[in-house]
């Protein structure tokens, strides 16, 4: 007895393990399909006609940089949120629409997504592959034609996914993406992004310059604490290398106008001496969180310290889901007087845009489809910011909604959305 019944469990183990991998099976050859039409859909765009596109060159010591005398236009966009399985299928080839109908219309110089462009999170999308969404994002960079970079955010690398943080980074940096001038970073310093981006006019100096930071994901690499959303911090290493950077372009300026004009404080360059900077990185700074609060028990009325400019802070509890931690990279900032604006993504339902101490902080609009429940149905939260960088180190910010006129183009087609909010331009939703 005792016999039969080992056998009928040795046969009820082998059936459940054979269930088990036919499922496996099937799964895995439902997301190789899955990934190779949202590759297909990808192509099926037109390059990007330009009047006459920047193309940027490295100098001798590995930097990225565009030459113009002109404007330089950025494109932010922000939580893409491809999940790369056959779960997903819909949203991700609604998210790479709204992507190339925006870049488009746009034309930028240069886009840049401040994270989270995949999200292989299993019971959602289908699948543990993260490179899934990142190739099929690329795939649509380089047929668009259009040079890009990318901060990476606390989804594209979770714990459980196949790929980790140093992973994505070297398949960003790999050359496979012609068009991606995404930099690894230097060895020592935490995270993997932290780059620079220049902006030069015909005489050599810098007039203002894009700064990439990897704003780290969580506290701990584990499950657990991805669940719990206890999100990291910019380390100290990193806020040294921001101020290792500065004091390199404002060194490269200040002898390139001695070479020209003999005088750094004085004459025609005089406002060059300080490089201009815009920060980009996933994750807001502690200072955001501050910021709003301060707003928000002035009665939403503005303080010394703060401005209202436009935008909406949608989410709800945690209104800003900054790091846990500390750390000095604002303070940093404002000693140095290099950077004019700091964008982040991250929060996808909110898009506001205020300036704290001088400095513009400015949240993305997001493009998820697919991370927050319902999402994929309200418009209010979806679009992109352009940002107007001047080759008198001014710079301007104009944030569009996708579903406004603007984005009413014959090629493309716009699903129906319900626009949660009357006005998504200035707007304050207390709690």
């Amino acid at each position: 007895m005792a016999k039969e019944n080992t056998k009928k469990s040795s046969k009820v183990t082998l059936i459940i393990i054979s269930v088990i991998m036919a499922i496996a099976v099937i799964v895995t050859g439902l997301n190789v399909v899955s990934v190779q039409n949202l590759m297909k859909k990808g192509s099926l765009y037109e390059k990007v006609e330009y009047e006459n596109q920047l193309i940027p060159e490295k100098d001798e010591n590995g930097y990225w940089y565009f030459t113009t005398d002109g404007d330089f236009n950025v494109m932010h966009l922000t939580d893409i949120h491809i999940g790369g399985g056959f779960l997903s299928k819909n949203s991700d080839e609604k998210a790479l629409n709204a992507v190339a109908l925006m870049v488009t219309k746009e034309k930028p110089d240069l886009v840049i997504v401040t994270g989270d462009i995949a999200f292989p999170v299993p019971y959602s999308a289908g699948t543990f592959n993260n490179y899934s969404g990142i190739k099929a994002f690329g795939n649509l960079m380089e047929t668009l034609g259009v040079y890009w970079d990318v901060t990476l955010g606390n989804h594209d690398s979770e714990a459980y996914s196949y790929f980790d943080r140093e992973a994505v980074a070297a398949l960003y940096g790999s050359g496979e993406f012609e068009h991606c001038l995404f930099q690894a970073g230097p060895e020592d310093v935490d995270g993997f992004g932290n780059h620079t981006i220049e902006v030069k006019n015909s005489k050599g100096i810098i007039t203002q310059a894009i700064v990439l930071i990897d704003s780290q994901a969580y506290i701990k690499d584990n499950i657990i604490e991805s669940i719990k959303g206890t999100y990291d911090n910019i380390h100290v290493n990193q806020v040294e290398w921001y101020e290792s950077e500065i004091k390199r372009m404002n060194d490269e300026n200040s002898n390139k106008i001695k070479a020209i004009q003999g005088d750094v404080n004085g004459g025609l360059f005089k406002d060059f001496g300080t490089v201009k900077t815009q920060a980009f990185f996933h994750i807001p700074l502690v200072e955001m969180d501050d910021a709003w609060n301060e707003f928000k028990e002035n009665d939403y009325q503005n303080t010394e310290d703060f401005e209202y400019i436009e935008g909406l802070i949608g989410e709800t509890g945690r209104q800003v889901c900054c790091g846990y931690g500390e750390d000095d990279l604002f303070e940093k900032m404002l000693e140095l007087g290099s950077t004019q604006a700091i964008h982040n993504g991250h929060d996808h339902v909110n898009s506001t845009t205020f300036r704290y101490k001088g400095v513009t902080f400015s949240y993305g609009y997001s493009v998820d489809y697919f991370a927050y429940s319902g999402i994929d149905k309200l418009g209010s939260q979806r679009g992109c910011t352009m940002i107007t960088l001047k080759p008198d180190t001014t710079f301007y910010i104009d944030k569009y909604n996708y579903y406004s006129d603007r984005y009413n183009l014959e090629e493309f087609t716009r699903e129906e959305v319900t626009m949660q909010y009357e006005d998504v331009t200035y707007q304050v939703i207390p709690e």
